[in-house]
């Protein structure tokens, strides 16, 4: 039997490391080096264009806990309820996971992130691809997501 106390104590603290943000903006901060230069360059472009095509704002958390900026990116970031803040950390054991925006929330289905992280999040994906596989295919899909019309199919598919 378990108490409180020690579901607190289980929990990873929160983090909060300004020092490990780049000294410039970029929508991509990759402080566990899973990503190549090249990849990282791929990635912010995708979402770049991602952002001036939606208005939604993706940002991509590459961390090992407690290896991270943590809440330090929600300022770097400007953090609003357009932004998806993805956080690719295989220290939980599925490497994707995301913090979306109410606005985001209102036009995803909340069953699309849970989709997302079981197709390339789970811990045999990404043992046998690669974190950047992981973290790739997740933007992709997310893009993918994001453009597509809203209704009740939206979504609906994870390529």
């Amino acid at each position: 039997m378990t108490t409180g106390g020690d579901i607190a104590l289980a929990r990873p603290e929160g983090v909060n490391r300004p020092e490990l943000l780049p000294k410039e903006f970029t929508p991509v901060i990759d402080v566990a080096g899973f990503l190549s230069p090249a990849q990282e360059g791929r990635i912010a472009q995708q979402v770049t264009s991602l952002e001036d095509e939606t208005g939604y704002k993706l940002r991509v958390l590459a961390q090992n806990y407690p290896e991270t900026p943590g809440l330090a990116v929600k300022n770097f970031w400007q953090v609003d309820d357009n932004t998806i803040v993805f956080v690719a950390d295989p220290s939980m054991g599925n490497i994707l996971n995301f913090n979306v925006g109410a606005s985001v929330d209102l036009n995803v289905p909340r069953s699309f992130w849970s989709r997302l992280a079981g197709k390339y999040g789970n811990i045999f994906f990404w043992r046998e691809q690669g974190e950047d596989a992981s973290i790739e295919a997740a933007v992709e899909a997310i893009g993918e997501c994001l453009r597509e019309p809203a209704g009740p199919r939206a979504c609906s598919e994870i390529k």
